[in-house]
């Protein structure tokens, strides 16, 4: 298998410059999203999972209390020092979903939360199946800003022009590869409600976090935060506030392999 794995370039740069925003700024996941997930994917104690494009950690160290056997894969070094900082006693390597660093048949479950849109789907799909072991489950989770409140809608406006250059979870594009593919059953969804509290300076570090802006040159990315800072200052729904609320939804996926 290839142990010099081929990432996007602006995901390699982006991600790669943003680990300690993406860290501070990345939301957790709702309990109640985090309850169904295990329970669509069955798992538990006797569980081997792994973790696909697990960057910092923020979904792989959610697992530690189910006990399970955890493995995370990572393709972006920074990233990788930074879990291996926080989480040292689960196994984090080098790789990515197009080319697995594990033997055939190796896995309960494979998750990957805010990921799968970079992925090459058909590829990936296929590795992960040969990963998995017979009746092992797919899962895929993502928080997703709320935009029916209007300084998110006005913070995304601020960002859309930066963005249609990646991949993005909201296109849709991702979920092509699963409507006809060979090996795993039609993806199920449930969507929960879920909120962060933070600061402007949280916010920033989410911008910051997004690969589209951490790849900018430095003088370009000074110009969006300073738009960042000036819309959350001055708009009505966040101006003078010490706490801020930044309001999510958590969209869930899974299905089982064929």
């Amino acid at each position: 298998m290839d142990q010099d794995p081929k990432i996007n370039p602006a995901a390699a740069k982006g991600f790669g410059y943003a680990v300690d925003s993406y860290e501070r700024g990345r939301p957790e996941y709702p309990a109640e999203a985090l309850g169904h997930f295990m329970s669509f994917l069955g798992i538990d104690p006797q569980s081997h999972v792994l973790d696909l494009g697990a960057g910092t950690g923020k979904f792989t160290r959610l697992l530690v209390p189910t006990k399970a056997k955890l493995t995370a894969v990572e393709p972006v070094e920074g990233m990788r020092k930074k879990f291996a900082s926080i989480l040292p006693g689960i196994q984090i390597l080098s790789g990515t979903a197009e080319s697995i660093p594990a033997g055939n048949s190796s896995f309960d479950a494979v998750v990957a939360a805010q990921a799968f849109h970079w992925f090459a789907g058909d590829l990936a799909l296929k590795e992960i199946h040969r990963v998995l072991k017979l009746n092992g489950k797919l899962g895929l989770i993502w928080n997703v800003r709320d935009e029916s409140f209007d300084w998110v809608s006005e913070l995304t406006g601020i960002l859309d022009g930066y963005s249609e250059s990646v991949p993005r979870y909201g296109t849709d594009e991702w979920k092509k590869v699963f409507e006809h593919n060979p090996f795993f059953t039609p993806l199920k969804k449930r969507s929960f409600k879920h909120a962060q509290k933070g600061t402007i300076e949280t916010v920033v570090d989410l911008v910051q976090s997004r690969s589209y802006i951490g790849s900018l040159r430095e003088k370009d990315r000074g110009i969006v935060l300073r738009q960042v800072r000036a819309l959350l200052m001055g708009h009505p729904q966040t101006k003078g506030k010490e706490e801020i609320e930044i309001p999510y939804r958590t969209d869930v996926y899974w299905c089982a392999k064929k």
